[in-house]
This record gives C-alpha cells, structure tokens and sequence, in this order.
C-alpha cells in the first residue's frame, strides 16, 4: 500500500444495479462504442498499456492508457495526469452491480487547464451522478 500524499481528497464513487446481463455492461465500460454511447468519444480497447483518448469537448482531446482488465470484472485506466476510471462489475444474474471510482484528487493539485481539484472534485461529483444514470439507462434499454 503506497503511501498517502499529502492532501488526498476522497474517490468520486457511485455504485449501483442495472437490469442487464454482466457481458451487456462490460461492452458499456470496456469498448470505445459503448464508452461512447454515455460518456465521451474514445478509442479505448480492453488491453493494457493500450493508448487512447477521451474526447473531452470543450477540454479537447484527453490521454488516457489503461492499466487493469479483467474482463468481464474490472477494467481502470488512467485519465490526464491526475486521474484514474475504475469500472468494477458484479454478476448478479439477469442484473450487474457497477461501481465506478474517479480517483486521483488532491486538494494541492491543479488540472491540465489550471483549475483546482477540489472545485472540479465537486462539479465531477455531480456529472458521475449523472452518468452513473445514463450508463444505467444506456444498458437496460
């Protein structure tokens, strides 16, 4: 367990159960398609080391690179400099358990475009929540 840098600010968490088979979310989080289809253009493929950006609109284009895949479980990447996305599944039959973890915060640091982490922590906080509902929506239609 590394150390804890000074000023860690808590993981953005949203967990919750969709009516959709495992395999059905797993493509949800761990294709560029259906990352796509509720969170930002991509190119990301389920492959570790693999290279990839996020489309970030108004922020331009943003680095990613993955860094864990356990289909059809977990899948992380890492998001800018700061950042990491972990999607973690459970199987829970006709329906999936997902619990998806923005970390990398630190109430020192500032992002690419200046901004504070604590401030873009709080504005993220809300966009998960409603991301968290459109991937929910995005599956069990």
């Amino acid at each position: 367990m590394e150390h804890e840098k000074q000023g860690a600010l808590p993981d953005i968490r949203y967990t919750g159960v969709f009516k959709a088979p495992i395999q059905k979310v797993w493509k949800a989080v761990a294709t560029a398609e259906g990352l796509s289809a509720w969170f930002m253009p991509n190119d990301l493929e389920p492959v570790v080391g693999h290279e990839f950006q996020l489309n970030a609109g108004p922020y331009g284009m943003s680095p990613c690179k993955v860094t864990e895949v356990d289909e059809p479980r977990k899948i992380a990447f890492r998001w800018g400099k700061d950042w990491t996305l972990t999607f973690e599944l459970k199987d829970l039959g006709d329906q999936t358990e997902i619990t998806i973890i923005h970390s990398g915060w630190n109430e020192h640091t500032l992002t690419e475009f200046g901004q504070p982490h604590p401030i873009v922590r709080g504005v993220m906080d809300k966009g998960w929540a409603g991301l968290h509902q459109k991937l929910g929506a995005y599956v069990e239609g």
